[in-house]
């Protein structure tokens, strides 16, 4: 019966409300009539009973365990709350790491915790690192908590409440594998015209294994507690060519975006020529298909369909291992410590490199591997020995796919000292250390400097040899479709080497005091005044070095920033069991922050800022209590913001002054296209090449007199939890988030469009075509790039309810358990620059907008738990339904900072409906099993055309907000704690 208890119990409280937290395990019980002291997230008043004034999501161990997630972003991201962020899912710029965005408000504005500490470094945090067996619960408190917690709380926080005392071992292991059936007839039809592979029709993949062990035990007749624990996590990769949605790179087929095509990057494996001197400067020319050495019309029916290579599911290897701690000296101090540690690899697999279009090669007319009529075209005649320039695209279809090698080597120490001073006085000074270690290994690369060094060819003594011979270089033949030799592509690939570091170092001290002990307390309450006084210093470190062979286009970059801040809190009941008046109380908080900012080149200003709160809790009867915040918050620059070096890289980006844009109907008119720099006095405006596979440069980099962006957070509303029926408990909760000047960059399709669209100078001006042909795209700053640096911009608003309940129902059936969460989304809107008009991206994806904002989503789990017990018997049936509301395009708008890219096809994506089964069984000896099938219809993500996905897109769709893979199987075993 204990097991059938438990398992009901967690089932009943697997996603809550946060109403009136239990015991949480950083509460400091100064003696056992404290015990029921606790600090609720959001505060760090301790009172017994306390409730939060702000909305808070509690999901519980279990909940983790019923959903069969190993990793703790696969169960965050099911929230309403939180916007998918970077995770297992993401290939292309994936940096290996998981991350959380609350409210859609960016991850840099969420602030991660362990236990209301600090997790990582601001830049480094990784959820990765969090040990999901681990966790006893995790609040998610949504709104501005700067006051308590400092910097970066703006959209809210995640605190994730470890276990931390453990008496035996406990073991925890998990195996799950994904199936689905490919039976997409529209997409399969058109990959089979284009001749491409199909995907098996019925596949089994992914695997996950996932084991973990804790030990521990009481010292010293139970006065101290020791714990250990290591775990182990490996994952299977998954490649594109596995689903039928992401074989191929979808296209549009028509201008009207209703029929999807397979397309790919114009970088294609036959090798292609832009010259840009000489008598055909801006023609395109591709190498005869055929082998030949003889160029015809470049075409896009010999794009490069890179989908195939691209991994889906990154494979991983994760070890973590760490040591929880405490020993109760005497009542006035008890010392508590931890250590954690993680080795992540990880790798992310894309399409072979080529030799990249938008650098200017120079090609000596006399190379040898260049016949007469090739000569004729580059250079003008066959007899010239001068200099030519042109732009090389050649993909290395014969060459490995590039991979980078990504390995995290994170440390984190915290210990510290609590306890009572006396009966109205508590303490906790504690220290805090992390260390992330990066290191990123980008494999089978082609280097485009060696690239440059091996197109200069020259014949000696018969022997076909480099213009330039050293650092042992060999020449490579870019003239036929049968691409370089073997020593030719080994001489130009060049693996590269980052390595990053960031520290974070936290002192933190604080008083909480019980003021009523003095007598200080309102005539209407029986509790009297609380307060907290604290003090905190925070220093960040980054330091970030390239190998040498990308500072032709990257730099090394390094900063510091430091922290001096004072904070408090006063918890004033105002009126208790009055009439009309169960209870009144309010909440007061401040913090105010110097910060000091520098790097190795530069010193930045010192900025002050000062953040602030205001709560009030209502209770008419013990039946209903009304809540409201306002919070002040504020966050300071990273070091990242303030100094990455500047350089160009990759967005996406499509030209609609291209060459084959502009032929298509609403195509910019030739003086719209002026404003962006297209001279028509110097270009014909239909030579300007097209941006690869949708993608442009941008200019990024950091800004050292960045301001601290400034929010104002506004919650309000209600808790139902009537005497009546006990086992029910509501809430509703409007919120608002309001944040000014925010940090960020104006995004360069955004720019570009502006600029068409209205000819403002400040848009038109980010604007930098290359001076030979008005390509937007380059390796470097001397072709074609938008700026997109870090500035001080306009505003991000948000505004939204939250939904959340609980109930149980008793049947003669058995128990039956309801647990409910859901966001009703009302605005997500951006002012690019203050005064320069804002757009809403609630109900939109796509373009500027990015991953889908639904106006509603909501996940609802109902658990039975059956009457009668038998051998055969399951303990408990839990099925989870999760609703993702559908969204439109937001380049279907009319909006002038929406409009872009039409589509009937990806018009809509509809609403999505997940069902998740899931079952436990109590086994002998204190053992769970558990088993589940996630995605239980094996439904499709939506196909998108690649184009469109500019923000957490890969293989046509966005797999981090819809399940990427299909079904998923899993089962589990476990001992209690």
């Amino acid at each position: 019966m204990t097991g059938v208890a438990l398992t009901a119990l967690g089932s009943a409280l697997a996603i809550t409300p946060a109403f009136a937290q239990d015991a949480a395990p950083e509460a400091v019980q100064a003696d056992e009539a404290q015990a029921t002291t606790v600090v609720v997230t959001g505060t760090r008043i301790r009172r017994p009973n306390l409730k939060s004034a702000s909305p808070i999501t509690s999901v519980d161990s279990k909940e983790v365990k019923l959903q069969g997630a190993i990793a703790v972003d696969s169960f965050l991201k099911s929230l309403p709350q939180i916007e998918a962020g970077n995770n297992e899912n993401q290939s292309n710029n994936s940096d290996g790491t998981a991350g959380v965005n609350l409210r859609s408000l960016g991850g840099n504005r969420s602030l991660v915790l362990i236990d209301g500490q600090r997790f990582l470094p601001t830049l480094g945090v990784d959820l990765n690192f969090i040990p999901s067996t681990l966790v006893e619960r995790t609040d998610v408190l949504t709104g501005g908590a700067s006051s308590v917690y400092g910097s970066d709380a703006m959209s809210g926080v995640v605190n994730f409440i470890m276990r931390k005392k453990l008496k035996g071992v406990r073991v925890d292991a998990q195996y799950s594998i994904y199936q689905h059936t490919n039976d997409d007839t529209y997409l399969r039809d058109i990959q089979a015209a284009k001749g491409i592979a199909l995907a098996d029709k019925n596949v089994w993949d992914g695997q996950k294994y996932d084991f973990n062990i804790a030990a521990g035990g009481d010292i010293d007749d139970g006065k101290g507690n020791v714990m250990a624990y290591f775990g182990y996590r490996k994952m299977e990769a998954v490649r594109q060519d596995a689903r039928d949605y992401s074989n191929c790179a979808l296209v549009f087929a028509d201008d009207a975006g209703s029929q999807f095509g397979c397309g790919g990057s114009g970088t294609h494996g036959y090798g292609f020529f832009t010259p840009q001197t000489g008598p055909n400067k801006g023609e395109a020319y591709a190498n005869n298909p055929d082998g030949s050495k003889t160029w015809v019309p470049n075409s896009s029916a010999y794009a490069y369909n890179y989908a195939p290579d691209n991994y889906t599911l990154r494979n991983s290897e994760r070890y973590q291992a760490g040591l929880f701690a405490n020993y109760k000296v005497n009542e006035h101090v008890e010392a508590y410590g931890s250590f954690m540690f993680m080795d992540d690899h990880s790798i992310s697999q894309v399409a072979p490199s080529a030799i990249w279009s938008g650098r200017d090669f120079t090609v000596n007319c006399d190379n040898p591997f260049m016949s007469d009529a090739q000569k004729t075209l580059l250079c003008g005649s066959t007899t010239s020995t001068a200099d030519a320039v042109t732009w090389i695209g050649l993909r290395a279809v014969t060459g490995a796919p590039r991979r980078n090698d990504m390995r995290h080597t994170n440390y984190r120490f915290a210990g510290g000292f609590r306890g009572a001073i006396n009966d109205a006085w508590t303490y906790d000074a504690n220290f805090m250390h992390a260390t992330t270690v990066g290191q990123f290994n980008y494999q089978n690369d082609i280097n485009q400097d060696k690239a440059a060094q091996a197109l200069q060819a020259v014949e000696v003594n018969g022997q076909i040899v480099c213009k330039d011979t050293s650092n042992g270089c060999q020449p490579i033949d870019v003239f036929s479709a049968n691409g370089p030799s073997a020593e030719g592509y080994a001489f130009i690939y060049a693996p590269t080497f980052t390595r990053n570091e960031q520290t974070i170092d936290v002192f933190n001290a604080y008083v909480s005091g019980d003021l009523g002990k003095y007598g200080i307390k309102s005539p209407w309450a029986d509790d009297g005044l609380a307060i907290v006084l604290g003090g905190e210093h925070r220093q960040e470190t980054l330091d970030e070095r390239r190998d040498e062979s990308q500072l032709s286009y990257a730099s090394n970059a390094d900063g510091k920033v430091s922290v001096d801040e004072l904070f408090t809190e006063l918890e004033v009941p105002i009126v208790s069991e009055k009439p009309g008046i169960y209870s009144l109380n309010a909440t007061l908080g401040y913090r105010t922050s110097n910060y000091d900012v520098s790097s190795s080149t530069t010193v930045g200003d010192s900025k002050k800022t000062e953040t602030s709160k205001l709560e009030v809790r209502y209770a008419p009867t013990p039946d209903i209590l009304f809540r409201a915040s306002y919070n002040k918050a504020m966050r300071a620059a990273s070091i990242s913001e303030l100094f990455a070096a500047q350089a160009v890289g990759n967005v996406a980006l499509i030209d609609p002054c291209s060459r084959s844009e502009i032929v298509k109907a609403g195509a910019p008119t030739a003086a719209q296209c002026a404003a962006t720099g297209v001279d028509a006095s110097k270009y014909d405006i239909t030579k300007i090449p097209d941006t690869v596979a949708d993608v442009g440069t941008a200019l990024g980099g950091g800004n050292p007199d960045l301001d601290p962006e400034t929010a104002k957070t506004t919650t309000f509303g209600l808790v139902f939890t009537p005497r009546a029926v006990r086992s029910l408990a509501l809430s509703v909760d409007y919120f608002k988030i309001h944040i000014d000047g925010y940090i960020g960059s104006v995004p360069a399709q955004t720019a570009l469009s502006q600029c068409i669209t209205t000819q403002d100078a400040f848009y038109c001006g980010l604007i930098h075509r290359n001076p030979n042909n008005g390509a937007l795209y380059g390796s470097n700053k001397e072709g074609g790039y938008i700026i997109s640096t870090n500035v001080n911009t306009g505003y991000l608003e948000t505004t939204g309810v939250d939904f959340t309940g609980s109930y149980a129902l008793d049947t003669r059936f058995g128990n039956l358990n309801f647990s409910f969460v859901g966001t009703l989304l009302n605005s997500l809107e951006t002012e690019v620059l203050p005064g320069l008009g804002s757009y809403d991206c609630k109900g939109l994806y796509g373009g500027v907008c990015g991953q889908p904002s639904p106006k509603w989503r909501h996940n609802l789990r109902t658990t039975w738990t059956p009457g009668w017990a038998s051998v055969w018997a399951p303990t408990s049936i839990s099925l989870n339904w999760r609703y993702f509301g559908e969204t439109d395009l937001a380049t279907n708008s009319d909006d002038q900072y929406l409009t872009g890219t039409k589509s009937t096809l990806n018009a809509k994506i509809e609403a999505y409906n997940y069902f998740d089964l899931a079952a436990t069984k109590d086994l002998p000896h204190g053992l769970v099993l558990r088993a589940g099938i996630n995605n239980l219809f094996d439904k499709d993500p939506p196909a998108i055309m690649g184009g469109l996905l500019f923000e957490n897109g890969n293989g046509n769709t966005f797999p981090s907000t819809y399940d990427p893979l299909g079904r998923m199987f899993f089962i589990g075993i476990s001992s209690a704690f």
